[in-house]
């Protein structure tokens, strides 16, 4: 039977690179230049941390953050803003977790809305993925169709498309 898998996961390098591009941005960039910004990413972890002069200037880093992330064709939705806080002396600090697989309660939601649409498809939750299978392959295509319709907070990919 055909089927498909439903994921949330985010290219490593492609991150990476984004930040990195962010980076060199910012050294160059005219209202940021003087200020002492420094954004690290942790790769284990998923994990951004900024530390700069101000809040102004934390929203401009993370207004180019998100701006690499969309030209390296990522999605900013995965991002997790945490609360900003003030670090050692008049430093900002903001820590940004990347979500990677789909939670729970998301994935509960995403097999209700595909038994909701009548599409003869079976969904089923496997660890942080959600797998679909149809008899036909215009069935699965039209649960995809249906998945980029809605929102659900996180960005969804549609992989292991297989036609047995």
């Amino acid at each position: 039977m055909p089927s498909f898998d439903i994921v949330n996961k985010i290219d490593h390098q492609l991150l990476d690179n984004a930040i990195n591009t962010a980076r060199k941005e910012i050294a160059t960039r005219y209202d940021l230049k003087d200020s002492k910004t420094e954004i690290t990413l942790d790769k284990k972890t998923l994990h951004i941390t900024i530390v700069t002069d101000n809040e102004m200037s934390l929203k401009s880093v993370i207004k180019v953050i998100i701006e690499r992330m969309v030209k390296q064709n990522l999605d900013a939705k995965c991002l997790d803003f945490g609360k900003a806080e003030y670090a050692s002396g008049n430093m900002v600090r903001k820590d940004i977790s990347v979500k990677e697989g789909i939670e729970k309660d998301i994935a509960k939601k995403i097999v209700k809305d595909i038994k909701d649409s009548g599409l003869k498809v079976q969904a089923s939750i496997m660890d942080e993925t959600v797998r679909v299978t149809g008899k036909k392959i215009d069935d699965l295509q039209e649960v995809i169709a249906l998945m980029r319709q809605k929102d659900y907070n996180i960005p969804l990919q549609f992989v292991n498309m297989k036609r047995d």
